[in-house]
């Protein structure tokens, strides 16, 4: 059988087992808790540092820890990208994906409450007929 085969990647559990500096980690969640989707990030390292009460020098280090690490790559001053495994979505089409699983829940639910009525429906028929 030949051809790629694919196989969820969970970034968390690979960045865990990373030896990053704390203030790498710290860092990196404040990227993805700011990245647009695609996992862009514009912000500055004054930003980042004030955010995180850090000095720019240690965001500076972290940044260059992640880059190092393949997590994020610095695209020129103040723009920043997140690698595409740890980025929020692939497209900005893909950010909808809250409201489509919404529509999917209640969809689903609704899917449930028919067939609850339905079952109502065979039991009263049944009863019915035991009456006549």
């Amino acid at each position: 059988m030949s051809g790629l085969h694919f196989a969820a990647v969970n970034a968390e559990g690979i960045v865990a087992d990373l030896d990053l500096l704390p203030a790498a980690y710290r860092v990196l969640l404040k990227l993805r808790a700011y990245s647009e989707p695609g996992g862009r990030i514009e912000i500055d390292q004054v930003t980042i540092a004030q955010m995180l009460g850090l000095s720019r020098a240690a965001v500076n280090a972290a940044l260059r820890d992640l880059d190092l690490a393949q997590l994020v790559k610095k695209q020129r001053a103040g723009v920043y990208q997140l690698n595409p495994m740890l980025a929020a979505y692939l497209s900005p089409e893909d950010a909808g994906f809250v409201d489509r699983y919404r529509k999917a829940v209640t969809a689903y639910q609704d899917q449930l409450a028919e067939k609850r009525r339905r079952r109502e429906d065979v039991k009263r028929r049944q009863a019915l007929k035991a009456v006549s």
